[in-house]
């Protein structure tokens, strides 16, 4: 064992120790990173392991059978995805090219049907609008009150309880409350009336939009907080320790220790906003009934109304145009935020 002085900043020496069994580890201030070189490990083969001829590691027989255990596993998922999602989609494909009625072919007809269609156009971009403007929001503020719980030390554990709550609670009675609050007869516009203001029509009319989204960020706050939360605490403190010695700031270690080790965290925190997104149809048919306002008249509302009256081609044309666009906003989340791959 010898040691050795390494410099790690202008006019600061700090001792490191260094072995022929221990690989070299070093510092960069700047990131305030440790990462561990390979270039000492070498290609010593271990144990029960075995080097191919360009260097890469075969799998033992201990770990191929783990990897087929994993596999048996997941084998009922996979079956009861494939026969209860994967073929009745394909069914739906194949109907999208043809008559509701009958096996004739009619090409894009169906689609064409769709995209001309005004309230397909009203509903996606009532959703798309919906999305665009609730994500961000909710993301940014479940990120500042997971940052502010981690800097609570005396009754975390029941603040994390108290922002899961809403999301314990029924959807009904979660509308309950929201009409009871909103309704042209309800407290808020009770309280409007006593202050000598004019109560508003807020569920019938352009506010409705402004409530429903009220409704879901409120309701999805605290599960997106523990998802930061589980992100922030995978962060090692010794990474903070090492920049404040360096005279970094809170916002400097938010911005080059936090935010750059929150990219998984993020794809997955806005993968599931998104599909919770989806499902805020519950809130908004309770709200206003099938045919609400038309500023929350989402794509699930057209979708249960071709249901009811069995327009099958057209809803199945629409089907495959929403797989298709949720697959590439999805996509493009993995390529912009979802980290490695």
């Amino acid at each position: 064992m010898q040691k050795q002085q390494r410099k790690i900043s202008p006019g600061r020496w700090i001792p490191t120790l260094r072995s022929e069994k221990m690989p070299h580890r070093y510092i960069r201030c700047r990131d305030a990173l440790y990462r561990q070189s390979s270039g000492e490990s070498g290609s010593r083969g271990l144990p029960g392991r075995h080097l191919g001829k360009s260097g890469s590691r075969g799998l033992s027989y201990r770990e191929l059978r783990e990897a087929w255990s994993g596999y048996l596993f997941l084998l009922p998922s996979l079956l009861g995805t494939g026969i209860f999602v994967l073929i009745p989609f394909l069914d739906v494909f194949r109907r999208s090219f043809l008559r509701a009625v009958g096996s004739g072919f009619v090409g894009m007809e169906n689609y064409r049907q769709v995209l001309t269609n005004e309230a397909f156009r009203r509903a996606a971009g009532n959703t798309a609008r919906f999305m665009l403007f609730c994500l961000p929001i909710l993301l940014a503020l479940s990120l500042c009150m997971a940052v502010l719980v981690c800097q609570v030390t005396h009754f975390q554990r029941w603040i994390k309880t108290g922002f899961l709550m809403p999301m314990a609670i029924p959807a009904a009675s979660v509308v309950i409350f929201f009409r009871m609050l909103f309704d042209q007869k309800g407290w808020l516009n009770l309280l409007l009336r006593q202050m000598g203001l004019a109560g508003q029509d807020w569920l019938t009319s352009g506010r409705a939009f402004w409530v429903l989204s009220a409704c879901y960020i409120w309701k999805n706050l605290g599960y997106d907080m523990i998802l930061w939360l589980a992100g922030l605490g995978a962060i090692p403190e010794e990474q903070y320790e090492a920049a404040k010695v360096q005279g970094a700031g809170a916002w400097a270690c938010f911005r080059y220790i936090t935010l750059p080790q929150l990219k998984e965290t993020l794809f997955v925190t806005a993968l599931l906003s998104f599909v919770n997104a989806f499902r805020v149809f519950r809130e908004a048919y309770l709200l206003a009934g099938e045919y609400p306002h038309e500023s929350i008249y989402m794509l699930q509302h057209l979708f249960n109304n071709w249901f009811v009256n069995l327009d099958i081609q057209k809803m199945t044309a629409a089907a495959v145009m929403l797989v298709i666009g949720t697959g590439a906003v999805l996509f493009g989340f993995r390529r912009t935020g979802g980290g490695e791959g």
